[in-house]
């Protein structure tokens, strides 16, 4: 018997009333941020204008204007995220013109639009907006917290004419005739319904004046649209030359291990037949003994050719998938492996992403096995959606010795080098005594196809 677990609904209200005790700490200590923000950054814009005559100082005092005025727009940036507002893509503040010298950073920093954006809203924008808001935030909450406090506090409602009512004008509102009432009373009672209905409103007043906050932080103190396809080719560039570098490091590599093995074994084989056939009349059963051992070697050979061929292309990846290719590979691991695929069935992974998982495995098995002193490895896949899109988890793990860490021409970097190449990222938590757990990062196209699922 399965029973159905119905969740709650909440109530909107209530949640509302979670994220207010920060909104209203956030337009509190806004305020002193701006005032002070305001006052220096129009201290600093005013010196370097009246200083311009003499260049040197007055241009470095607005260098140091658009600096000042950055540090205040991020302050607000942050403290708006700690209000629960969602997060703001920090802009670039440099860009390669910075890496040229003093006078690359001079233009880079005058020629970036973001820091102008930034100082116009320290120097104005922040500053008017937050005297408006706090006003408002401090004048609904003290209506609030006075009408439903003043009963008890003062005993009566203090209205600075004691020829006029509270009570009795409320209640003339709705032609209530006050006459024969004690008005001290009426007073109260309307002074703590209408804080009431103050505080009531609270959550909603707080969460409009800090979204008008937000909204004029995203529009102003954000990065551009340009920022991210900047980055995004910067990126595909870094990838390019990570994989054309992993491209050379295993052509290099398969290179040596072709002249350490099959080679000095065809060498040996073709030494054995030329001496084989020096003994075909003379000796035949020295010759047959060569050619046995001939045979011998030709096998090993052929053994080692198709142990270097599975590391290009293997059929199994090819004809039925990662998982399943992976499931061979931790089969034939000299260290005691298990796979563990958390991917949706029918879920299609590009072929780039297949073959770097593949090899990122086997090679990270073969580190293992070589210098982890491991009794076992767990080879773990799964899903993962973050930074607006998915990606693919591949994870390797030992309780080995620990310690591993990417080396130049090492195999971790061979590794980190094949998963940069797909545009990926490689962590590496291995603290000394182990264990130790590599995870790459691969990421996945937005959309992905569906396949039929394969057996293992």
């Amino acid at each position: 018997m399965t029973t159905d677990t119905v969740t709650k609904p909440r109530n909107p209200y209530w949640q509302l009333w979670r994220t207010t005790p920060k909104e209203v700490l956030y337009l509190m200590l806004g305020f002193p941020l701006a005032m002070t923000g305001f006052g220096v950054a129009i201290s600093l814009v005013a010196t370097g204008i009246g200083t311009l005559a003499i260049f040197l100082i007055g241009f470095f005092v607005m260098i140091l204007a658009l600096y000042v005025g950055r540090g205040f727009g991020l302050a607000h940036v942050n403290l708006l995220e700690w209000a629960g507002r969602a997060k703001i893509q920090r802009p670039d503040w440099q860009d390669d013109r910075a890496a040229t010298g003093f006078g690359g950073w001079i233009s880079a920093t005058l020629g970036n639009a973001h820091y102008w954006l930034y100082l116009l809203h320290t120097l104005i924008l922040s500053f008017v907006l937050t005297l408006i808001t706090w006003t408002l935030s401090i004048g609904w909450l003290s209506v609030g917290l006075t009408g439903i406090s003043a009963w008890f506090l003062d005993g009566e409602v203090q209205t600075g004419d004691p020829d006029w009512s509270l009570g009795a004008w409320f209640f003339g509102l709705f032609g209530v005739n006050t006459a024969s009432w004690n008005l001290e009373i009426a007073d109260n009672i309307v002074a703590f319904i209408i804080g009431l209905i103050f505080i009531a409103t609270l959550p909603f007043v707080t969460r409009g004046l800090v979204m008008t906050h937000w909204w004029l932080a995203r529009a102003l103190l954000s990065s551009f649209k340009s920022d991210g396809l900047r980055r995004e080719v910067q990126s595909l560039e870094e990838s390019r030359g990570a994989a054309l570098s992993a491209e050379g490091h295993s052509l290099r590599r398969l290179e040596r291990d072709i002249h350490d093995g099959p080679q000095q074994r065809l060498v040996r084989l073709q030494m054995d037949l030329a001496a084989a056939e020096r003994q075909l009349d003379v000796d035949p059963e020295k010759a047959r003994q060569l050619l046995s051992e001939a045979r011998a070697q030709s096998a090993e050979a052929l053994e080692e050719l198709r142990a270097l061929s599975r590391g290009f292309a293997p059929p199994l990846l090819l004809d039925r998938g990662l998982v399943a290719a992976l499931d061979s590979v931790a089969t034939r691991a000299a260290v005691p492996t298990t796979l563990t695929s958390e991917l949706p069935e029918a879920f299609v992974l590009p072929g780039e992403v297949e073959r770097a998982s593949y090899f990122v495995v086997a090679e990270l098995l073969t580190n293992v096995a070589k210098h982890a002193g491991a009794q076992h490895a767990e080879v773990q896949l799964s899903v993962e959606h973050a930074d607006d899109r998915s990606w693919l988890l591949v994870q390797v793990s030992d309780d080995g010795q620990g310690g591993a860490a990417v080396l130049a021409d090492h195999g971790l970097a061979g590794i980190e080098e094949r998963v940069r190449g797909v545009g990926g990222r490689l962590e590496i938590d291995s603290p000394a005594g182990g264990p130790t757990a590599i995870t790459a990062r691969l990421p996945l196209p937005k959309a992905s196809a569906e396949r039929a699922p394969v057996a293992l």
